[in-house]
């Protein structure tokens, strides 16, 4: 436990920040799992949709610095990929 005044306020700070970053994280990884279960089913709307759901949650952790630019990148295109060949 840090006995500086700052470090505790890092801590609580940090703690905050993990809550948001983990819902983050989760909502994308669900987003897309959500995608790869319509493009199974093949439900084509559905995956439309979910598609650009999931898109929008990579971007999202993308933005918030949690997923690299390389691996956002990679995702949406293996996405797209999948739901052209879908079709």
């Amino acid at each position: 436990m840090p006995n500086i005044k700052s470090a505790k306020k890092r801590v609580r700070g940090n703690a905050k920040k993990e809550v948001v970053n983990n819902t983050i994280t989760s909502s994308m990884r669900t987003a897309i799992k959500n995608f790869e279960k319509s493009v199974k089913a093949a439900d084509k709307d559905a995956a439309n949709n979910n598609l650009n759901i999931a898109i929008q949650r990579i971007d999202k952790a993308r933005s918030a610095g949690l997923v690299h630019l390389n691996k956002a990148a990679r995702l949406k295109s293996r996405k797209k990929k999948m739901k052209n060949e879908m079709e």
